[in-house]
């Protein structure tokens, strides 16, 4: 078994740290030593004091056959579990300077390496007396099924930055070996939907996992599924961990008169499924509380010593260093979706006689929000400008800097300026203002009565053109300046024929580049593309977003618009 974790400072694991093994191993009637790569002795337990018959101070810095010469030929033994990094288990006879009647005492020795980035930097020694070993042989199988345990835990939770799914990692990773059920608990998200406020003295927290071993798994659903809140009176033991930030052990063989008649319906409903004691530890980080982490013992299992607290706190620890990170992405990807959530949320409302359809699709959840953004202003006589954008970048930064964009668009568009003379002016406004995000823009201002749709690019692809009952879609290859905030200028416009009831498709990258494809041959596709005469504009984004954003690695967003049908029209003259 190799025991694996960062370097401390000392060379050793970091999760054997001297408070962490003293909390583990103090109490222990094993005789425990961990030793560094020179076999001198950074750490021994009260057992290991007795047996050697010297105290700790003796200890530290000397080597293993400095403190007990008669046991040097365990050495060896010491020296061959660093090299190879395979446990041993030895039988070892001899004196030390404990007082004994015995003439010969016999022990019995397992050694492990402690490694650090896969390298051995020391060793575990753990002795018994082999005169006890039937009672101490089942301690020692436990204090090493906690150091496995610990050893293990960097690799099974926090493989994500999903707060619910390293929840759920933590969940798993205790049940069975450590606890029959597991729970954990979090404080509400702040960013989002509110959460209605509990009844003063109650503690409101989300249901983050839910595990039970076996049939447990099920019947425990009713102490709260995951994703629902869960209110805890003042008196609960999670109330309670959560005030004093400490370890509670709750034994429900031993329920109090005191308890509040909805904690006690609880312990009772436990109890009937064979439950009878819990650790409820904090989760922490930053000197923060996150939540709770609830472990219980159901009927036929050990019941929880000074050891499991130990080991559920370090679980804790390390858990509430992996909740922090997630939290902390999740309240940043909160941000930037609300944002651009609102942002997005509805163009501004062009001339009656224009339909409008816009779907926002991101790449998925663990994808920071981008900088995909679209808009539609009216303008006179009859026209109205499109717009399609995509900033670099993804996160809060690139939404807020969407933002900036859009609003510098829309106060341009009020100038009535042709397609490319718009994009000149933003480009130097964007440099001028000092953002650093670049981006792509493709802009289309459509003319019901010239029947045309004047089209310029900045960096952005093709806009497509659907007509409708064709066979296919038009893509046009319109002129292509470079991304805005660049400072270059170079923008022209073209003009594409659009006429009543055709249909502009406009979309950004997300929705056609594929990786080990090249752009052109993706965007052709987009040349299949159909419109039935009277088709609905809603179905028609469905359809495109079921056929070519399956498989997207980025964020999509895609406009669809299109004049209605009807009665020719005469552009109106000035009035005289």
């Amino acid at each position: 078994m190799l025991l694996q974790g960062d370097t401390c400072d000392d060379g050793m694991p970091s999760f054997f740290d001297q408070k962490t093994v003293a909390a583990l191993f103090d109490g222990n009637p094993a005789a425990v030593a961990v030793l560094d790569h020179d076999l001198r002795y950074t750490y021994v337990n009260p057992a290991l004091e007795r047996l050697n018959g010297v105290s700790a101070a003796s200890h530290i810095g000397r080597t293993f056959t400095q403190v007990v010469p008669g046991l040097h030929g365990q050495a060896t033994a010491l020296r061959d579990v660093l090299a190879d990094g395979k446990p041993r288990e030895v039988t070892i006879s001899g004196r030390t300077w404990a007082p004994t009647e015995e003439e010969q005492q016999l022990w019995r020795a397992t050694y492990h390496r402690l490694d650090a980035d896969g390298e051995g930097c020391g060793l575990m020694a753990i002795v018994v007396e082999i005169t006890d070993i039937a009672r101490q042989r089942e301690e020692l199988e436990q204090a090493r099924g906690h150091v496995a345990l610990l050893s293990t835990v960097a690799v099974r939770i926090g493989t994500t930055l999903d707060m619910d799914t390293t929840c759920r990692e933590l969940a798993d990773f205790v049940v069975p070996d450590f606890a029959d059920v597991a729970a954990v608990d979090v404080f509400p998200t702040e960013v989002g939907h509110s959460v209605r406020r509990p009844a003063p003295g109650v503690v409101r927290l989300r249901r983050a996992a839910l595990r039970g071993e076996g049939e447990l798994d099920d019947q425990v659903q009713r102490f709260g599924h995951p994703g629902e809140y869960v209110d805890f009176p003042a008196d609960s033991a999670v109330a309670r961990c959560l005030t004093e930030n400490e370890p509670v052990i709750d034994d429900w063989d031993d329920m109090g008169e005191e308890r509040s008649a909805l904690t006690a319906d609880r312990i009772a409903a436990s109890r009937a499924l064979g439950l009878r004691q819990a650790i409820v530890v904090p989760l922490t980080a930053r000197s923060r509380p996150l939540g709770t982490l609830t472990l219980v013992r159901a009927e036929g299992s050990p019941v929880f010593g000074d050891q499991d607290v130990a080991v559920a706190r370090e679980l804790a620890v390390r858990a509430g260093v992996d909740l922090d990170h997630a939290r902390r992405y999740d309240h940043e990807h909160s941000i930037a979706r609300e944002l651009q959530r609102s942002l997005l949320s509805e163009p501004w409302g062009p001339h009656s006689h224009v339909e409008v359809a816009t779907r926002y699709l991101p790449a998925d959840e663990g994808v920071l929000v981008g900088g995909d953004w679209y808009d539609v202003v009216p303008l006179q006589d009859g026209r109205h400008l499109k717009a399609m954008g995509d900033v670099m970048g993804h996160g809060v930064e690139a939404a807020v800097a969407m933002s900036q964009y859009r609003s510098l668009l829309r106060l341009l568009a009020q100038e009535d300026l042709p397609p490319h003379r718009i994009l000149e002016q933003l480009d130097t406004m964007v440099e001028r203002s000092g953002l650093d995000r670049a981006a792509t823009c493709l802009l289309a201002v459509v003319d019901r009565f010239g029947g045309v749709c004047e089209v310029a690019s900045a960096g952005h692809l093709p806009p497509v053109f659907i007509d409708p009952g064709a066979a296919g879609a038009r893509v046009v290859p319109v002129p292509v300046g470079p991304p805005l905030g660049t400072g270059f200028g170079g923008y022209r416009t073209a003009s594409v024929p659009c006429g009543p009831g055709t249909v502009l498709f406009m979309y950004t990258d997300g929705l056609v580049e594929r990786r080990g494809e090249d752009i052109d041959v993706s965007v052709q596709r987009l040349a299949s593309l159909t419109m039935p005469a009277g088709g609905r504009l809603e179905d028609l984004l469905d359809r495109v977003l079921d056929r070519f954003g399956g498989d997207a690695e980025d964020d999509i967003a895609v406009l669809a618009s299109r004049i209605r049908e009807g009665p020719p029209v005469v552009r109106p003259t000035p009035a005289e």
